[in-house]
C-alpha cells in the first residue's frame, strides 16, 4: 500500500527529553537517518473514553503495554484512574506521572521488598496472587513494625484459564490450578478486606467465549470454596485490528462479561474490573521507516527485532505497512519480509509484509499499530534504538473503534509529512 506525504496535522511533543521533529519538513527534504515514532493522541483518548463509557465496570491500564508518561496522562485525562502495574518502577512512574491515580499490583509474584514499598509509600493496597506462598509474602510485607496486619488489603486470586481463543498464549505462567483454588481462596479470605478472583483469557482474544468459559471456572471456584467474593477482575486480552485479524466489535466482549458477571454467586455490591492493555493504546503510535536496501524480497531497514518490531520477529506478528512516497507507487503489492538494522539473524520479521512492488532502497514506508508492546519494547542493542518523536493528528491505519465510511475516507487519504 502507497500513500504520499502532505500535512498530517504536526506538532511538538511536549516530553522532556524526546527528539522532535517539527516545522513541517517533508520526508524527501528532511530523510530522517533513524526511525521516527508517531504518536496519536487523540486514538488514545478515543480508546480511554470508549471503555470508560461502555465497558460495564472499572477499567485500569495495563502499564505494561506502553509506559510512555505522555500516555499515562492522556489516558487520566480521559477517565482512566486506576492502573494495572506489573513493577515496583511501574508504581514508580506512574505515582510520578500521576500522583493522584490508583495503582494496583498485579503481577502474581513479586519481591517482598517490592510488596512493602508499594504498600508504605505508594499507597498500593490491591494485590494479585496464586499460592499459599505469596499470600504469605503480602501479609508479612504489609505489617507494621509494631507486628499489626494490614486490615485494608483487595487480594486477587489468580486462577489458571485457557488461552485457546487468544493470539498469544498467557495461561502457562501464573494461575492457580483447580486443585489449589479452594485452599487459596479459603485463606486469602481470611486477611483480605475485600477477595477479588481475576485471570486473563490471553492476548488478543478474538472472541467473547473466551470470557465466557473463564468466568465459568470462576463460578466453580466460588462454590467450591463457599466465600464471599467482592472483586471480579476479567485481566485484559480485548483485541486490537491488525492484518488478518479483525475482532467482533467490543461491545460484545462487554455484553458477554456482563452477563456472565450478573449470574456469579458473589457479594451483592461486588465489583467488576478489567485491565485493557493493547486495546487502550495499539492504535496510539506507529513508526516510520527507511529502507537501506534491497535484496530480492528483503528489506533491509532501520528498525527491528530489538527496536520496536520485537513481536514481529519473535511472535510472527504481521503490522499494517504503507509506503511512502510523492508522487504514489501505482505499482502491484507483492510480499517483503524485512531485516533489522544490528549484525543479528535474529534481527529478521518474516512477515510477509505487502508493499508495492517498486519499493527500494531509500524508501520510507509505515509500520502502524505498533503502540501495544512497539516502543515499550525498544532497546539499544548494536546502537541503535534511538530516534525522533513526532504527534499527528491523522487517524491510526486500523482501528476498532472506527467504523463509519467518513473515518475510512479519512484514514484512507492520510498523508505524511515530517
Amino acid at each position: 500500500m502507497a500513500k504520499h506525504y502532505s500535512a498530517l496535522g504536526l506538532a511538538p511533543l511536549s516530553t522532556a527529553g524526546s527528539s522532535v521533529l517539527g516545522g513541517g519538513i517533508d520526508i524527501a527534504t528532511r530523510r530522517p537517518v533513524d526511525p521516527v515514532t508517531l504518536v496519536r493522541p487523540h486514538a488514545a483518548a478515543r480508546a480511554a473514553r470508549f471503555f470508560v463509557e461502555k465497558f460495564p465496570g472499572r477499567s485500569m491500564y495495563a502499564v505494561k503495554a506502553n509506559p510512555s508518561p505522555d500516555l499515562l496522562q492522556i489516558l487520566w485525562d480521559n477517565g482512566i484512574t486506576h492502573y494495572d502495574t506489573a513493577s515496583i518502577a511501574e508504581v514508580r512512574l506512574v505515582k510520578a506521572t500521576l500522583p493522584d491515580a490508583v495503582c494496583c499490583f498485579m503481577h502474581p509474584v513479586k519481591s517482598e521488598e517490592a510488596i512493602a514499598e508499594a504498600y508504605f509509600s505508594h499507597d498500593v493496597r490491591t494485590f494479585s496472587l496464586d499460592s499459599l506462598e505469596e499470600l504469605d509474602k503480602i501479609v508479612r510485607a504489609t505489617t507494621q513494625q509494631d507486628g499489626v496486619a494490614a486490615t485494608d488489603l483487595t487480594l486477587c486470586v489468580r486462577l489458571r484459564v485457557s488461552s485457546e481463543y487468544a493470539k498469544l498464549s498467557l495461561g502457562s505462567k501464573f494461575g492457580a490450578g483447580p486443585a489449589e483454588t479452594k485452599a487459596l481462596l479459603m485463606a486469602t479470605r481470611q486477611v483480605a478486606d475485600a477477595l477479588g478472583i481475576c485471570f486473563h483469557v490471553g492476548s488478543q482474544t478474538m472472541s467473547p467465549d473466551a470470557y465466557t468459559n473463564a468466568m465459568e471456572r470462576v463460578r466453580a471456584a466460588i462454590v467450591d470454596a463457599a466465600v464471599t467474593v467482592d472483586v471480579i477482575d476479567v485481566g485484559g486480552g480485548f483485541p486490537s485490528a491488525y492484518p488478518g485479524m479483525t475482532p467482533p466489535p467490543l461491545e460484545r466482549f462487554f455484553e458477554t462479561i456482563h452477563r456472565a458477571f450478573e449470574s456469579l454467586p458473589i457479594s451483592y455490591s461486588a465489583e467488576l474490573w478489567a485491565e485493557p492493555g493493547r486495546a487502550l493504546c495499539a492504535e496510539y503510535s506507529s513508526v516510520v521507516v527507511r529502507v537501506e536496501r534491497r535484496r530480492g524480497t528483503e528489506l533491509y531497514i532501520n528498525d527491528g527485532a530489538y527496536g520496536t518490531l520485537f513481536d514481529a520477529a519473535h511472535i510472527g506478528w504481521k503490522y499494517p505497512v504503507q509506503l511512502l512516497r510523492e508522487p504514489e507507487s501505482d505499482a502491484r503489492d507483492m510480499d517483503f519480509s524485512f531485516w533489522g538494522p544490528t549484525c543479528d539473524d535474529l534481527d529478521y520479521m518474516a512477515g510477509p509484509f505487502p508493499l508495492p512492488a517498486d519499493t527500494n532502497t531509500g524508501d520510507y514506508f509505515e509500520i502502524g499499530m505498533l503502540g501495544a508492546y512497539g516502543v515499550a519494547m525498544r532497546t539499544g542493542f548494536n546502537g541503535f534504538g534511538t530516534g525522533e518523536t513526532v504527534m499527528v493528528s491523522d487517524e491510526p491505519m486500523l482501528s476498532v473503534y472506527l467504523h463509519d465510511e467518513a473515518a475510512d475516507e479519512h484514514r484512507g487519504s492520510n498523508v505524511v509529512k515530517l
